[in-house]
């Protein structure tokens, strides 16, 4: 072992004189770990968020949406023939999106209408997996059975079995002029999601039934598409764009949904820097802590360069020390911020039992659950970035303690 590496060791684990040295370099790693097992923490927590956010509306939402440029989409068979020799088209199915007001009694809620083929929806969205009453399989041509979103079915007072009307917004005209078109449906299902936007404003029909009742005739709102990657949804939907021509226009989830998950990367991206300022100013307390170490150890500095070491190897002693501090910090860190990040669902409602309220509501954060995802790219960077302040925090007092004069060190001595 070289010397300066032995020489740092043993400053490390030796019990100095002055005290409140050890208990600065104490404290030194112990924010360097708290700070990195906070970064791992947040970031794991809002990896999972954003993923468990983004399963729930796939859920809902399709991969890609192929829809008519100028209207409906009448050709809607040929385009699902031509969308589905994509290799990396799973699955498609026709529907009808529009707008329409709900009344039971007094009540009236307005939602959106979806018109779907049951036994197509189900390939391409998982709202059947989610049926809280009845069977997405009820919905039959010309019976105008109707599935609604939990929440909304509890806002109208709504049970299977019950009848609610559903208002369109296109009017009919009649010898007492124009009146709205109106239809009674009957409640066959009940569906939640766990996301409040869609269990509270979602509606879904047989496709026929939507097509009589918003007179379209043949046509569809669209197709939805599910591919095999997700992440593959921006290229596939420039591609059948490119192959189906300029009467059809294609959107991928990304573009849907842009604004949430640019804000969530956003927010991702801030909170990481400001959870780095935890780690800095643990680091700049290792500064300190040398400082400090260098003016207790002049002697023992000067004896050194008197037996010959060199000024680098000096600086390499300190350096080695201060590393060691963030090394053995930063080791900390991660280990505890892996563990409560994978242990978070178990942790967080502890923490909610003993304190009594909720840390997440459903209808502000989309979820009630705190999700976890621990990404080895996270737990790199965060170690590295951590490892990287520790290591230029030690760069001053080396150069520093290098710079003592033997002479000086040793006049009083």
């Amino acid at each position: 072992m070289r010397y300066e590496l032995l020489v740092g060791l043993r400053y490390t684990r030796a019990r100095r004189r002055n005290h409140f040295i050890s208990f600065i370099s104490l404290t030194s790693m112990a924010g360097i770990a708290l700070g990195v097992a906070a970064l791992i923490v947040v970031l794991s927590v809002m990896n999972g968020f954003q993923r468990e956010v983004r399963a729930r509306i796939l859920g809902v939402v399709s991969h890609v949406e192929l829809r008519g440029a100028l209207g409906p989409l009448a050709d809607w068979q040929a385009v699902i023939a031509q969308a589905e020799r994509h290799p990396r088209v799973l699955a498609a199915a026709p529907f009808v999106n529009a707008q329409g007001l709900l009344s039971t009694g007094q009540t009236v809620r307005g939602s959106l209408v979806r018109g779907v083929v049951p036994q197509d929806e189900d390939r391409v969205a998982d709202i059947g997996r989610h049926m809280r009453a009845g069977q997405l399989a009820a919905l039959r041509p010309g019976e105008f059975g109707i599935v609604l979103g939990a929440d909304l079915a509890r806002a109208l007072g709504a049970l299977p079995g019950d009848r609610v009307v559903l208002i369109a917004p296109q009017g009919q005209v009649t010898p007492a002029g124009l009146v709205p078109r109106l239809r009674q449906f009957t409640v066959v299902g009940i569906f939640e999601v766990g996301m409040f936007e869609y269990d509270a404003g979602l509606a879904l029909v047989h496709l026929e039934d939507a097509q009589r009742l918003y007179q379209l005739g043949e046509a569809v709102s669209g197709v939805r598409l599910k591919l095999d990657d997700l992440f593959a949804a921006r290229e596939v939907a420039a591609e059948l764009r490119a192959a189906l021509g300029p009467a059809v226009f294609a959107a991928d989830w990304t573009r849907s949904h842009a604004n949430y998950f640019r804000a969530v990367e956003i927010e991702k991206r801030m909170m990481a820097i400001i959870l780095t300022l935890i780690v800095a100013v643990a680091a700049f307390n290792i500064v300190s802590t040398l400082v400090m170490l260098v003016t207790d150890k002049q002697a023992d500095i000067a004896i050194l360069r008197t037996l010959g070491a060199s000024p680098a190897s000096v600086v390499a002693i300190f350096m080695i020390q201060g590393s060691l501090i963030g090394v053995i910090g930063t080791a900390a860190g991660v280990a505890g911020g892996v563990l409560l990040a994978w242990n978070v669902d178990v942790v967080v409602p502890a923490i909610e039992r003993l304190l009594g309220f909720k840390f997440l509501a459903k209808d502000v954060y989309y979820i009630s659950d705190l999700p976890s995802e621990v990404q080895a790219g996270d737990v790199v960077t965060v170690a590295a970035t951590a490892l990287a302040l520790a290591f230029a925090a030690t760069v001053y007092p080396s150069l520093r303690a290098a710079r003592i004069n033997p002479a000086e060190a040793l006049r009083y001595e």
